[in-house]
């Protein structure tokens, strides 16, 4: 009989910071066990998401806290119980220091190419070679889709008020724990009951107010798409330390992002466009320069 070779997954990031004349640093990480210099990284715990396991694995490896940004690229390789495969984000350290622990006796930051020569394996400099593809200290917005409100033919009543369902509600929880970790300061919603309701609990959590962005609703789009194109730019344009999350509506964020491709000349990854999904837009000097999409916020749904 062949042997079942199964998936181990793992998450991590290439770690940056900026230094001086518009450059960056990498943190790269030397492990005493294998006696290797690599990228920050570990495996899946049974109650994460890959992008959690990524911010918590650099922060027990590294010591520093980190703000996600554009994801980079899986990296699979075997290991004797299988299969291995590392999902990496870009990760701009935010703050902390770094401290020997048992499993990383030291931490060099260094600049791109140095950090190229150092690191013991091809597949992290093929990371690294990605986040060199775009500049390091961009802008970042999360586009999210409203989280499931049951169905519209059942509800009685102003379908503008329909509100969230138990596994909406559950999405909306999972979804508070997820948009933190791109760094989230500003949340920001269609003017519909299911949209506010699916960021609510993040804007508790964070303690600050949803802003309404009635030109984001379905109806405002169908009305005057151009208006909703303008707003969703300004959003994304030139946000600095602000990362927006803002939340729409299933007929408004496809045709929305396939307008913003088009018009920047970004191709997008294949999305089913499900409740409670998110686009990780990011983008430069206001132009559209990438655009991750994340099918659910929920564990172990990204590896599906």
């Amino acid at each position: 009989m062949s042997k079942t070779h199964k998936t181990i997954w793992a998450a991590g990031g290439v770690l940056w910071r900026p230094r001086e004349n518009n450059g960056v640093e990498i943190g790269v990480i030397h492990r005493p066990r294998y006696d290797d210099w690599t990228l920050p990284k570990g495996k899946l715990e049974s109650d994460e998401t890959l992008m959690m396991t990524a911010v918590r694995e650099i922060g027990e490896e590294t010591g520093y806290r980190v703000r996600l940004g554009r994801y980079l690229r899986d990296v699979g390789y075997d290991i004797s119980s299988g299969r291995k495969r590392v999902r990496y984000w870009s990760a701009r350290a935010v703050g902390g220091d770094f401290a020997e622990n048992h499993e990383v006796d030291e931490m060099e930051w260094l600049g791109i190419d140095a950090a190229e020569r150092l690191l013991s394996y091809s597949q992290d400099r093929r990371v690294l070679r990605e986040f060199t593809r775009l500049p390091a200290d961009l802008d970042t917005l999360l586009l999210v889709r409203h989280a499931k409100a049951g169905s519209r033919s059942r509800y009685r009543g102003d379908d503008r008020l329909r509100p969230l369902d138990a596994e909406g509600r559950a999405q909306a929880d999972a979804l508070s724990v997820m948009l933190p970790a791109f760094g989230t300061t500003e949340i920001h919603s269609a003017d519909r009951t299911r949209c506010e309701q699916t960021v609510a609990p993040t804007a508790q959590a964070l303690g600050v107010p949803i802003i309404s962005e009635p030109a984001l609703s379905e109806e405002a789009f169908r009305d005057d798409p151009v208006a909703a194109q303008r707003r969703i730019v300004d959003l994304a344009a030139n946000s600095g330390a602000i990362v927006r999350t803002v939340c729409s509506q299933g007929k408004v964020i496809p045709p929305l992002m396939e307008w913003w491709s088009t018009q920047d000349g970004v191709s997008l990854p294949p999305a089913r466009n499900r409740k409670a999904s998110v686009w990780v837009v990011s983008t430069y000097q206001g132009k559209l320069v990438a655009a991750d999409h994340i099918d659910s916020p929920l564990r172990h749904r990204d590896v599906e």
